[in-house]
């Protein structure tokens, strides 16, 4: 059985710490002019402090402290975590050339799978348990990796990678509760406790931005701790809870990946294109877009977790709600048919019924 009153005092510890230790970096950020800049793109007031991360990390660090978490994995784990964190401080500090952070993400990738934590099989229905062999470390690195972009991608507005990261990490946590992985569940709730801790100084509007040095250590995490539950799953479509769990930030770097080849742009260069974005275009508000992008990710992660245990037909329905909520964010993401918006323009003229009523 778990431990409530440790698992309590691990969460406590790691918020307070996390909360506590971003007002000292955000003085430290500014006193070394670690700060970002309003440009065409990031549309904030005056300079802001860009290594919050750290208290992220930091907040993790003293809750692991107090687990002391035991896993075979655990030290290349930590190693990791600790490769991804100094590449995403460097990259706030001197700003990193795309390539030697991609170095940075292959190499934290590699020590993981160097100890032997890979996405060895996947089960999927008529198929059964698929082994994946050599495919797997292959599969493992590109995982970790793109998952660790796809948080670094979505962090464009305040509070909105600490949250999504939070309320994803949090489906991982109840999935890991029932299926009684400790290990997941003593991450999950560290990771989560410390963005929150965070985000209370990060929501709009935001004293301080986590920076690379936070996004990168959250996907990494993400990605990892995923791998220690989810993908060891014997459920059918053990492959897909993962995706569903961070649909949001995946399917916006999909896209933004397919818009930049169809406007023949390069796949690295940053756009306003993005969901969170296109929200504020549409005319919501900061702080009504991330709400909604919360909303997005809530919803996937209940679906994640109903689909974790539900029949082949409550899966299908499941599947079909996911796909419609895909498409969705792809219109907001710029990807249409022809210029149209099926379902958002459904959408309109039923909120615009509704107000008629």
């Amino acid at each position: 059985m778990y431990n409530i009153l440790e698992l309590v005092t691990a969460f406590m510890i790691s918020g307070v710490v996390a909360f506590l230790s971003t007002p000292i970096i955000r003085r430290l950020a500014v006193k070394i002019n670690a700060v970002d800049s309003p440009d065409e793109r990031k549309k904030h007031d005056g300079e802001k402090a860009r290594i919050g991360g750290l208290a992220i990390i930091l907040g993790v660090a003293a809750g692991l402290i107090y687990l002391q978490p035991q896993h075979p994995h655990m030290t290349e784990i930590i190693i990791g975590g600790l490769i991804i964190a100094l590449t995403g401080l460097l990259d706030d500090l001197i700003c990193l050339k795309p390539y030697q952070k991609l170095i940075g993400q292959v190499a934290a990738a590699s020590v993981v799978v160097s100890s032997g934590l890979v996405i060895d099989k996947v089960t999927m229905p008529f198929f059964g348990t698929v082994e994946l062999t050599q495919f797997g470390l292959v599969l493992t690195i590109l995982w970790i990796v793109g998952v660790t972009n796809a948080i670094n991608l979505i962090d464009g507005l305040d509070g909105l990678a600490a949250g999504v990261s939070a309320i994803g990490l949090t489906s991982i946590l109840i999935i890991a509760i029932t299926d009684y992985r400790i290990i997941v569940v003593y991450l999950s709730i560290v990771v989560v406790a410390s963005c929150l801790g965070f985000l209370y100084h990060n929501f709009y509007p935001a004293k301080i931005f986590m920076g690379d040095t936070g996004a990168l250590f959250l996907g990494y995490a993400i990605s990892v701790i995923s791998m220690l539950g989810l993908f060891k799953n014997v459920a059918l479509f053990s492959f897909i809870i993962p995706i569903i769990i961070i649909a949001i930030p995946i399917f916006d770097t999909i896209f933004a990946i397919i818009r930049r080849m169809i406007n023949k742009q390069s796949i690295g260069q940053a756009d306003r294109k993005h969901i969170h974005y296109q929200l504020i275009d549409m005319g919501y508000s900061h702080q009504t877009a991330v709400l909604i992008i919360y909303a997005f990710s809530g919803f996937f992660g209940i679906m994640a977790i109903i689909f974790n245990s539900a029949t082949m037909l409550t899966s299908l329905i499941i599947i079909a709600l996911i796909v419609l909520a895909i498409q969705i964010i792809a219109e907001l993401s710029g990807i249409v048919l022809n210029g149209q918006q099926p379902v958002l323009n459904s959408l309109r003229k039923l909120i615009g019924k509704k107000q008629n009523i």
